[in-house]
């Protein structure tokens, strides 16, 4: 570890160490990079995405009630109807037509039932092959939750519930139109078919399950948008940075803060993912449209080459966007952008230019090729070094 490194993981605790921290000064030592040492990042990460509160003196009761919140949440939400009554050692002539799985009543707990199975569904066809590449999320979790594992309770496992369901044959496809495969070209995305997944140990549950729950609970807690195919690849890294903190202490609640995080970064991105609000001025299709007007004014002879050739924004820039580049880079890279994306007060303007910024880095390429060859570059980003893209962006910002 270099010394001026040392120096930078100084300069941040001496920053965590104020009682009540200063935003101004922890977002632009975040800017350059957070150090993973201490769990400085996952940390950071839970100040800049609005979850915990400046005041560290409220900390230690902040987090027990959202942990208990969020405990109500599995409660209320991952439970089979009837199981609860069955328990009780009622008959089945005790069992009432509202509890009944036939009951037509589209407000009955079985007829939601069936319906979060469609959703389930997806989700846990997404999750499943969350970053292919690395054995992580097929792991075990150091934490699994016990309130959905003990056998002495009411609930089951969402996995038991995907091998129950009826719908299982069934292939659900909410995909938004247009876009059929939100995933890079570049990525394998069979490496883990379900149906060859280790069976891990009762009492065991993936890390895989576990976002399975966040993005199941965040389907059931918004109803308006529910759960789009990608959201995975969101919530993925900000689980992995939690999951993975060296402080036990954290790590064991990375569910629920995941959870608190990912759901309070949904609320500043979530109208990309609202089919009905594409074309406002909030929505995913002016974010794209953006990316093209900030390059026509940093550089219009790539600009018009790009416009000559027909290659629409919408081609690439959709996944760049929604999935603030999830999908572009390997999973270190995309945590060191995303310490940089969450530092910048206005971090979905900074993802325009860091876009813009991939597009100038190649341009001489891209003003060689042909429509072929330049939509296979900006499909699968050659570029792999991300301080340089980083850096490039902020350039760019500088001299706007």
């Amino acid at each position: 570890m270099s010394s001026s490194y040392r120096s930078r993981i100084q300069d941040f605790k001496v920053a965590l160490s104020e009682e009540k921290l200063d935003l101004k000064v922890l977002r632009e030592l975040c800017f350059s990079g957070i150090p993973f040492e201490g769990g400085i990042r996952a940390l950071c990460w839970k100040v800049l995405l609005n979850y915990l509160p400046l005041d560290q003196m409220i900390w230690d009761s902040f987090l027990k009630k959202q942990r208990e919140v969020y405990s109500q949440f599995l409660k209320e939400m991952i439970i089979q109807p009837g199981i609860a009554k069955a328990n009780l050692g009622l008959s089945r002539e005790d069992v009432t037509m509202e509890d009944h799985p036939l009951n037509p009543n589209p407000d009955s707990k079985w007829n939601n039932y069936f319906r979060d199975n469609e959703v389930l569904l997806q989700i846990d066809k997404d999750v499943r092959r969350l970053y292919p590449d690395m054995a992580f999320f097929q792991r075990p979790t150091d934490y699994p939750c016990q309130l959905i594992l003990d056998p002495q309770n009411d609930y089951e496992t969402l996995r038991r519930r995907v091998e129950q369901t009826t719908l299982k044959a069934q292939t659900v496809d909410r995909n938004r139109s247009g876009v059929t495969n939100v995933s890079s070209p570049g990525k394998a995305l069979n490496l883990y078919p379900s149906n060859e997944y280790e069976v891990l140990p009762s009492g065991c549950e993936a890390h895989w399950e576990v976002v399975e729950r966040i993005l199941f609970i965040y389907a059931k807690l918004n109803p308006g948008i529910a759960y789009v195919q990608g959201m995975n690849e969101v919530v993925g890294p900000i689980y992995y940075t939690f999951a993975t903190d060296p402080n036990n202490e954290w790590k064991e609640h990375a569910e629920a803060d995941t959870f608190f995080c990912f759901t309070n970064l949904m609320s500043e991105n979530r109208d990309m993912f609202i089919k009905s609000l594409d074309d406002s001025q909030c929505g995913i299709t002016y974010k794209m449209e953006s990316v093209y007007s900030m390059l026509k004014e940093k550089d219009m002879d790539l600009y018009m080459k790009l416009q000559e050739q027909n290659i629409k924004p919408q081609y690439f820039t959709f996944r760049w966007l929604t999935l603030l580049l999830s999908q572009e880079f390997l999973l270190p890279d995309v945590i060191r952008i995303w310490d940089t994306l969450f530092s910048d007060q206005d971090r979905f303007d900074f993802l325009i230019l860091v876009c813009c910024a991939m597009l100038v880095l190649i341009r001489d390429q891209l003003l060689a090729g042909d429509f072929t060859v330049n939509m296979r570059l900006l499909q699968d980003y050659p570029i792999s070094d991300v301080h340089t893209i980083l850096a490039k962006a902020k350039e760019l910002q500088g001299g706007s």
